[in-house]
């Protein structure tokens, strides 16, 4: 199994004729993703690399039986491309754009709350399940099918670190980004109890950032409820306080959103919290020998 994305992923890809959405859509066809619409308003009836292209995303469904959606449209217009995914039933929607208004994803926010949908995003790289679907700009020649399941808030960390286990030959059942925005539709904890959930997961990598109270939410979340092995590594030990790092939710603040502070509640939480991405690959393994 996998989380999220599978081999019965059907995807539809929100602006497939611009340049990120087609570059990325030309990447995911390479792979083992399973891209059978793509949408662009006012360009329907043409077709990118073969897949069909249609004017709106409720036609898209309705022609090709897609259920999962990957955004790369500009900001300004990300919101209601994520609400047309939704109400076109759409449960699992990856927002890769990124600088989507924060009053816009308010709105996001509040309508999640009443469906049993996934929102991937937004500013992420996606969701992969190496050999099943990758919904993602991640690249996908570094992940292994596997059984380590890996969410973080960094995309260029996600990479690092996965490479660093594929090295090992440690394989991964799924990788999920979940943005560094300030507000997100998907958290560490939501990720986490799908990982708990997937037999198939039997250890998971939580790579946290500075900044807000996230990963000690999760820390609580891992000690109380999960018995999957966990190893975390938190980013930004050499962050200037007060300093925006790359994100715009990853500012440091002193007190407990340092990467220091963070790392020390997950090891008080019996949680395995590596000092450098490289440590990663080394404590899961340790992790995967002890069952």
């Amino acid at each position: 199994m996998a989380i999220l994305v599978d081999n019965d992923t059907r995807l539809v890809v929100q602006g497939i004729t611009g340049r990120e959405g087609g570059f990325h859509t030309g990447r995911m066809l390479q792979g083992d993703t399973n891209v059978v619409a793509g949408v662009t308003p006012g360009k329907g009836g043409q077709d990118f690399e073969g897949v069909p292209v249609f004017n709106t995303v409720e036609e898209a469904a309705r022609e090709t039986g897609a259920n999962t959606s990957v955004i790369f449209v500009p900001a300004s217009f990300s919101a209601d491309a994520i609400f047309e995914s939704l109400d076109s039933g759409m449960r699992t929607v990856c927002c890769i754009t990124e600088g989507v208004p924060v009053h816009d994803m308010l709105k996001v926010s509040d309508y999640m709350r009443m469906l049993d949908a996934t929102l991937i995003g937004p500013n992420c790289p996606g969701v992969i399940s190496p050999g099943k679907s990758n919904v993602s700009i991640m690249p996908q020649d570094i992940f292994l099918p596997g059984n380590v399941g890996v969410v973080s808030r960094s995309g260029t960390l996600t990479y690092q670190i996965v490479n660093e286990l594929t090295q090992r030959g440690i394989g991964q059942s799924t990788a999920v980004g979940i943005g560094g925005d300030p507000i997100i539709g998907t958290d560490f904890i939501e990720i986490l109890k799908k990982f708990e959930a997937d037999p198939e997961t039997e250890c998971a990598v939580m790579i946290g950032e500075i900044g807000g109270n996230a990963e000690q939410l999760a820390a609580e979340f891992i000690q109380s409820e999960m018995k999957t092995p966990v190893v975390a590594y938190i980013a930004g030990f050499t962050a200037p306080e007060g300093k925006t790092m790359g994100h715009a939710g990853a500012i440091v603040s002193g007190g407990d959103t340092t990467a220091q502070a963070k790392s020390e509640a997950l090891r008080a939480a019996g949680i395995r919290a590596a000092t450098n991405p490289s440590e990663v690959a080394e404590l899961v393994a340790e992790a995967l020998r002890k069952g």
